[in-house]
């Protein structure tokens, strides 16, 4: 234990108050494991539960709000860092040790083009895998911390990092917590005569409690040849029938309590369940996973959620889930997955009424819509954005909202205090009152158009005070990490790369200017059943806009990550229907061009950029000029 964190213990029992959560870890590590992976950059368990900053969920949309669940939940779909967010689940008690299944399929960059001699390439992959590896087991150690006392985690990979997986979910939730590995085995994929075809992927599954984890067998139907006897031996067996003679077949089924190796296609472009988007998972493999380690109700997490199989299936099976993912294109595939699902397994049957969820923004948040909070919701939302702890205390007479470490932060009520504002004489008076009763820093948070000083601190006879600037304050004193924003892929193979951020940032939408007409096709292109004419959208202008004290200058275009249209946008919801990358668009001179018969009624554009900020634009045929 260091200095700091002694004096911050001390200083804690001396006044009286509980503990934070988060030191647990620190007073009682856990013991020595008998081996463990090493790897460059790997950090201590209790320095992760400690020091991973948290970030407030902000909503953005119920869907389906007049549907109602059990206890009044509504399910959680989730934009953000996931790190951040599961730091933030593990305070809420409604999550907390109550998630009874965890699934998680995470991505990593197999399509890096490293150049360089033979030995600099395996140096290289060795540090990408060991960066991989500390960003999977931060997460893993949440999760753990995030599941039920009877729960599951699967956790799914392929053969290239397995094996360090495993040695890695041994350390964090200890070997006789193993209950084996499955094999997901399909019948399509690569093809090669250099080495063996690789037709199968990994789950590793894990348990909380070895003593109590839930577990539901679960059958699977197996067609045999008829062998005399079969009846007497297998008990359970069903012979199939011609369909067109209605005769015997010699072919019989047989129901048996499926094992460790699964077989189940994968999706096909041509499925009933196939969205657009890479790595997507089959309804059928979760539906096994869903049903054997969770019952009606309970709670269903993943926070790699991609295409939505797990919420979409969860959804089915009348269970309670939670989606997290940091991609603006996976948030829209989820969204409209889950508003036009069907009854049965794979998406076929009648259309299933979805349960309500509201979509919230973690990390990246609207302003505007802060601001309109009522004061309390405000207030709470202001402290746990700067990491600070709610505590009401009183010094001379000054009502003070909570600490940010050991020191003393003070929410400002723009609200009732509208006349007021932060200049240095403000200071001066807060001092003269509080001078000699307060740490070495003190804490104001307040909106940044309250603030006539442009520092960070004003310090006062050794004292610092700190101003905590929304929307753009970024105290590098405070952070020591520093912070950085999620980034959107600006490419479909980046898509599913790993992308992590630290802190939080503001909606800020990108300045944008379009050419909208109608053109004859490209030369080359014309080809039967072709339009005569294509809608051209023409972006000429994309530039994103930055709330830092020292803003990044970006070139025109560069900071433009993806468009994404809804050719029939009804008015209320965006529904995905398909999506352009600027990786491509710059090949085609920053052109989209479409059929213009796609459009009914009215289109609704999203211009993304690399920090998931958006530009929405709605348009109509008329729009579309010759």
């Amino acid at each position: 234990m260091d200095q700091k964190i002694r004096k911050q213990l001390i200083k804690i029992l001396e006044e009286k108050k509980d503990i934070p959560e988060d030191y647990k870890n620190i007073l009682f590590p856990e013991g020595k494991k008998e081996y463990e992976l090493i790897y460059s950059g790997k950090e201590r368990e209790e320095d992760i539960l400690a020091e991973t900053m948290r970030v407030p969920l902000q909503p953005v949309k119920t869907f389906c709000n007049g549907a109602k669940l059990k206890n009044g939940w509504t399910n959680k779909l989730i934009f953000g860092d996931n790190l951040q967010v599961l730091k933030e689940l593990i305070n809420d008690p409604e999550v907390k040790g109550r998630v009874k299944l965890i699934y998680i399929d995470p991505p990593f960059a197999t399509k890096q083009d490293f150049k360089g001699s033979q030995d600099q390439k395996a140096y290289q992959d060795k540090i990408a895998g060991a960066k991989f590896l500390e960003f999977l087991r931060k997460r893993l150690i949440f999760l753990r911390e995030i599941l039920a006392d009877d729960g599951s985690i699967y956790v799914h990979l392929d053969w290239r990092k397995v094996h360090y997986v495993k040695a890695l979910m041994d350390e964090i939730f200890y070997e006789n917590k193993f209950m084996g590995d499955l094999i997901w085995r399909y019948f399509t994929g690569v093809r090669t005569t250099r080495y063996w075809n690789k037709k199968h992927e990994v789950i590793l599954w894990y348990v909380k409690n070895v003593g109590t984890f839930l577990f539901n067998p679960q059958y699977e139907e197996r067609i045999l040849p008829y062998k005399p006897g079969m009846e007497d031996k297998m008990g359970n067996v069903e012979e199939i029938k011609c369909e067109s003679c209605g005769k015997g077949s010699g072919i019989f089924k047989n129901t048996i309590r499926a094992g460790d190796v699964w077989d189940i296609p994968q999706v096909f472009n041509m499925s009933n369940e196939y969205v657009p988007f890479p790595t997507q998972k089959p309804e059928a493999l979760l539906e096994r996973i869903i049903k054997a380690s969770s019952n009606p109700n309970d709670i269903v997490l993943d926070c790699f959620a991609g295409s939505g199989t797990t919420g979409a299936v969860a959804e089915k099976l009348d269970r309670r889930w939670i989606m997290i993912d940091s991609s603006k294109l996976a948030i829209y595939t989820i969204q409209k997955r889950l508003l036009n699902l069907k009854e049965e397994i794979g998406n076929n049957g009648k259309k299933l009424a979805p349960k309500p969820f509201t979509l919230y923004n973690a990390g990246l948040y609207d302003y505007q819509k802060i601001k309109e909070l009522p004061w309390e919701q405000y207030r709470d939302f202001a402290l746990r954005l700067f990491q600070c702890r709610e505590e009401k205390h009183t010094i001379s007479g000054i009502d003070l909202d909570g600490y940010l470490g050991n020191f003393d932060v003070l929410v400002f009520n723009y609200q009732k205090h509208k006349d007021i504002v932060l200049d240095y004489g403000f200071i001066d008076d807060l001092h003269s009152t509080l001078g000699e009763k307060i740490g070495k820093w003190f804490f104001i948070i307040t909106p940044a158009a309250n603030v006539q000083f442009l520092e960070d601190y004003v310090e006062k006879d050794g004292i610092k005070y700190f101003i905590l600037r929304i929307p753009y304050s970024i105290i590098s004193e405070i952070h020591q990490k520093g912070f950085s924003s999620i980034k959107q892929p600006a490419d479909v193979r980046a898509v599913n790369d790993i992308m992590e951020a630290v802190g939080f940032d503001f909606i800020q939408i990108p300045k944008i200017r379009c050419q909208y007409y109608l053109a004859k096709p490209r030369a080359g292109q014309q080809r039967l059943n072709h339009p005569e004419r294509e809608a051209v959208i023409q972006i000429k202008t994309f530039e994103s806009n930055t709330l830092s004290h020292q803003p990044q200058n970006f070139k025109n275009l560069e900071t433009l990550s993806m468009v994404m249209i809804d050719y029939d946008y009804n008015g209320k919801v965006f529904d995905l229907d398909d999506v352009f990358y600027a990786e491509d668009l710059g090949k085609q001179d920053y052109e989209i061009r479409f059929d213009p018969g796609k459009i009914k009624g009215q289109m609704m554009i999203i211009y993304c950029d690399i920090f998931g900020n958006e530009k929405r634009e709605i348009k109509a045929l008329k729009d579309f000029k010759k």
